[in-house]
């Protein structure tokens, strides 16, 4: 089976070479559609070999993804946005899927590196290069429509997907978001979408979203619930209409509330690892409202499905902090801090303890580490934790 890339780009220049890197060696045949850079997004995707196509932006991502579509010729699509690479460890998992004459669609398992919520989401990426296929929708474009239609018709077709992170993407991080400008952009497209489709469960959960994100919280909670109760069996689509609402009561300090959605979220019958956001953001409710054992729970949760979600286990060091299970707390602060060397509050809340503890000496090297982090990213946190700690007349 021939595979394509297929990719719509602009102005990629830095991204682009880490992207292409990743799949050179897994594709047959890269497919590029420029929307008008002017920077080297070109020259440097003609250099891994890819085929250039040029098209002129017409505020439309759907558009533009369905003209890359004309230029491929391979028996299977892979689709990736210049900030995703593919990870290498699920190539051979990849290869065995397409070799499958029943699947018309795979979905792959992205990590969202450095999002603030929600660290694994389920994309419709990998799909056969069938004539009926088509991107819908102008922001968040995906093919999912088309093929539930093709499905309809033609029976035989299943949908599949793979287990194990396939994608990694940088594009949720803050830096990431303010400079492309990705909030505005997205807002645009899709309330011109929504006054057309008042209905669409997928855009009310997106722009719903998105309006919780931004501070306007009525208007999110309007559009998430409307998602809601026009949601049909999808339950991907579902678990983020309810993660959103509980992410929003929340904002507007109503735990009861979103401590239901949590719930109600976790309840889908979906691929666990994309539960992993709803069970975090649980656990610290009930932290927060005094039931900590039911946090424990939820924080445990998270972990077993993920065993290298560093979060999982600073929550549970905190939780255990919080019951004066020091030594527990101890050692979930290290395994957070082994999987995520920088972890600044994890350092810092190791300290605490081993102070608590009568370890002075490890307390101490674990303070400094927490407030050498501290000064890359928040240099007030770290000024007030050096003051605090002198006041305590400690010397650092």
């Amino acid at each position: 089976m021939k595979l394509s890339l297929c990719m719509i780009v602009k102005d990629e220049e830095a991204a682009l070479p880490k992207c292409l890197g990743s799949v050179k060696n897994v594709v047959d045949e890269m497919v590029v559609l420029d929307t008008g850079s002017t920077d080297r997004t070109c020259h440097i995707a003609t250099k891994y070999g890819a085929k250039v196509h040029q098209f002129q932006w017409c505020n439309d991502f759907s558009a533009a993804r369905n003209e890359a579509l004309k230029y491929v010729t391979g028996d299977w699509i892979l689709v990736l946005d210049a900030d995703e690479t593919l990870t290498q460890k699920i190539v051979p998992q990849l290869k065995e899927a397409i070799q499958q004459e029943e699947y018309l669609l795979i979905n792959l398992v992205r990590s969202e590196v450095g999002a603030e919520q929600s660290p694994y989401s389920l994309v419709s990426r990998l799909f056969r290069n069938h004539p009926d296929i088509r991107f819908s929708r102008p922001y968040h474009a995906l093919v999912d429509d088309s093929v539930a239609a093709i499905c309809e018709k033609e029976s035989h077709w299943q949908i599949g997907y793979i287990p194990g992170v396939a994608l990694l993407h940088q594009g949720y991080q803050k830096s990431s978001i303010a400079q492309q400008n990705k909030y505005a952009k997205a807002q645009a497209a899709m309330e011109e979408f929504i006054t057309t489709h008042p209905d669409d469960a997928y855009v009310c959960s997106k722009l719903g979203g998105l309006y919780v994100e931004t501070g306007k919280i009525a208007q999110g909670i309007e559009l998430l619930s409307r998602g809601v109760t026009n949601c049909q069996e999808n339950y991907e689509i579902l678990y983020e209409l309810y993660y959103h609402l509980g992410i929003a009561y929340t904002r507007v300090q109503n735990p009861k509330q979103a401590i239901a959605h949590y719930q109600a979220a976790i309840k889908l019958p979906i691929y666990p690892i994309l539960k992993l956001g709803a069970y975090n953001n649980l656990g610290n409710l009930l932290k927060a409202s005094g039931d900590i054992n039911s946090a424990k729970t939820a924080y445990e949760t998270t972990v077993k499905i993920d065993p290298s979600f560093a979060a999982g286990y600073y929550n549970l060091g905190m939780t255990l902090k919080a019951m004066s299970l020091y030594t527990d707390a101890i050692a979930y602060y290290q395994k957070a801090i082994q999987l995520n060397p920088k972890y600044a509050e994890a350092y810092q809340n190791l300290a605490v303890v081993l102070l608590k503890t009568g370890n002075i000496q490890e307390s101490l090297i674990a303070f400094k580490k927490a407030i050498a982090l501290h000064e890359q990213h928040n240099p007030e946190e770290a000024k007030r934790l050096r003051q605090g700690l002198q006041e305590m007349g400690f010397k650092l």
